[in-house]
């Protein structure tokens, strides 16, 4: 769907939160189709932004732990 939204994940490292969040801008704007909301969307573009970058990081975080 978006070519320019890179894995995140490389066998047991974790990606930068700034890494995280810039995939979760490219895939709001691809999906709202706004490369910069106007005024009256900022704030649900924003919100969408930080949703999905923290719905990333928990799933970068789940799918790398190692059981001891």
């Amino acid at each position: 769907m978006c070519r320019s939204i890179v894995r995140l994940r490389d066998r047991d490292e974790i990606a930068a939160e700034e890494e995280v969040r810039a995939a979760a801008l490219q895939f709001v704007r691809k999906i709202s189709g706004y490369r910069t909301p106007s005024k009256r969307n900022e704030e649900a573009f924003e919100a969408a932004v930080d949703e999905i970058s923290a719905a990333s990081q928990r799933l970068l975080e789940a799918v790398t732990a190692r059981p001891s």
